[in-house]
Order: C-alpha cells, then sequence, then structure tokens
C-alpha cells in the first residue's frame, strides 16, 4: 500500500467514522470524562487521541508492518487536528 492510498483510506475511515460516531471532538470529550472517573485523575480530549495513537504504536512494536495500526495512527492524527482545532474548523 503507497503512503498516497493509506492517507485516502485513512480519510475515508475518518469520514466513517464521523458518520456512524460524530464529531471527533465531541466524542473525545465524553470519552475523556469516562476515563477521568475511571482513572480519577482529570483527563482531557487531546490526552485520549493522544493515548489512542500510542496504544496504536506499542502495537506497531510488536509488528511494524500491521497496516490497519498505521491506518488507525493517522486517523487518529486527524482526531486530535480536530479535538485541538475545536471541531476542525482551520
Amino acid at each position: 500500500m503507497s503512503g498516497e492510498f493509506l492517507l485516502k483510506r485513512a480519510a475515508e475511515t475518518f469520514a466513517e467514522r464521523k458518520a456512524a460516531y460524530g464529531n471527533a471532538s465531541e466524542l473525545f470529550d465524553c470519552i475523556a470524562k469516562r476515563w477521568t472517573i475511571a482513572l480519577g485523575t482529570q483527563v482531557t480530549a487531546d490526552q485520549v487521541a493522544m493515548c489512542m495513537i500510542d496504544l496504536k504504536m506499542a502495537r506497531l512494536a510488536h509488528d511494524p508492518c500491521h497496516a490497519d495500526s498505521i491506518l488507525d495512527v493517522a486517523g487518529y492524527a486527524a482526531c486530535l487536528h480536530e479535538v485541538t482545532s475545536k471541531g476542525g474548523q482551520t
């Protein structure tokens, strides 16, 4: 899979997830609230996105060729952008 194809596929997947789960900023805010309760410490939406990227990076450390995890890193990076720009208006 070429890098260009991977990014196109990541954009398609991002759009599919947005249709299924709503705006990344709102979803990651919701996840952050749940993790705050579960962990007993304040968690932010951008931390959620970074932790999800880190999860995928840990999996890639085991198998750096796993295309699904590479795709997910790109998708979570897009989520991080939306979360930090509060909805992706930039």
